[in-house]
């Protein structure tokens, strides 16, 4: 059985993609939430088990994702202490609450912690996993299964994952802002706004697929575009001139330390 504290939006977006690569029944799924017009909205839509019971999903499942905010996760886990049995495998999704922090109420549980981004919700996220107490390289391989039905998934130790949430988890908000830059400049430049958006949009798909499905260095992609005295490099120039590179990599820099203050505070 797989369980799920937390019914909102990521975990949605996990349960649509497991359920939809047919990796678990929606009749083997329990979801526990506080929102009684959630539980029903998951029931209907998934055909999923819910429960208002998180001490019920524990009772139901081995495979728990901790799901709620972050927040909340004091009253949640204190709730549960002293019931977890070491045939559970905890897998957290919650950004900015250590495994140090999580093993102090889960005990025997094994535990793996998780750090996605919102692209999951469409199928086409990054996540990063971290082993924890208790937790064997099996259980690595079956959250790794689980996850990349909605996310290129990758393995690393705790200790990155300050640096997974200032890239891959902060950085879809960079990429919107990009996208959005684009399309007004595509505006200032006489298109019209929903044609330029669309464009702007499929132009910053297209590229991050050249990069993943190629395997070149996105400098190769870029010298292949920027042809001698043309359009390009005069695009490349100004961005060059307004500090671009250095602006996204602190942007990335930035949002890691403050994931890393968040995880002190929390620990």
């Amino acid at each position: 059985m797989l369980g799920f504290i937390g019914g909102g939006a990521m975990a949605e977006a996990l349960l649509r993609g497991i359920l939809a690569k047919g990796l678990v029944q929606p009749d083997k799924v329990w979801v526990s939430d506080i929102d009684a017009n959630r539980l029903s909205y998951l029931k209907e839509s998934l055909g999923v088990q819910t429960t208002a019971s998180n001490t019920e999903i524990l009772e139901k499942s081995r495979i728990i994702f901790l799901a709620v905010k972050p927040q909340v996760a004091p009253v949640i886990l204190s709730e549960l202490k002293g019931l977890w049995e070491d045939k559970h495998l905890v897998v957290s999704i919650m950004a900015g609450v250590p495994l140090s922090y999580l093993n102090k109420y889960t005990g025997p549980a094994r535990l793996i912690r998780v750090m996605p981004n919102t692209p999951c919700l469409v199928q086409a996220g990054a996540a990063a996993i971290a082993m924890g107490p208790n937790a064997k390289e099996s259980d690595v391989d079956e959250v790794k299964a689980l996850l990349s039905a909605v996310a290129k998934v990758v393995v690393l130790d705790e200790s990155l994952l300050d640096a997974v949430t200032g890239l891959s988890g902060s950085a879809p908000a960079y990429v919107y802002i990009f996208i959005e830059a684009l399309a007004d400049g595509g505006v200032m430049a006489g298109l019209p706004r929903p044609v330029a958006m669309t464009l702007a949009a499929q132009t910053v798909y297209g590229a991050a697929k050249m990069v993943l499905e190629t395997g070149e260095h996105p400098g190769s992609l870029k010298d292949r575009v920027t042809s001698p005295a043309g359009t390009t490099i005069a695009g490349v120039a100004a961005l060059e001139d307004g500090g671009f590179r250095g602006l996204v990599i602190r942007a990335v820099a930035d949002a890691a330390e403050r994931s890393a203050e968040l995880g002190r505070e929390r620990d």
